[in-house]
């Protein structure tokens, strides 16, 4: 993978600079396993936001029915 698609890439994902300079030096060592174990962990940690999210999204379609619920009576 060209260094520069994978940094761009990574920018579009909202990977900080820390985390790009990271992979851009096991990618440029040529350290390709550890790359892709670093890149798999961040992966981690973007699917943890993600549920995260998914549970804010579900406790407010909660307070959206009870307030339905609500208003109905």
């Amino acid at each position: 993978m060209e260094l520069k698609m994978m940094i761009d890439c990574l920018s579009d994902i909202g990977v900080d600079n820390e985390y790009k300079e990271m992979a851009k030096r096991f990618l440029e060592s040529g350290q390709k396993s550890e790359l892709i174990g670093y890149l798999k962990r961040c992966r981690c940690t973007l699917m943890d936001e993600m549920h995260e999210s998914q549970r804010k999204v579900d406790r407010m379609d909660y307070l959206i029915r009870w307030a339905e619920k609500e208003a109905i009576k």
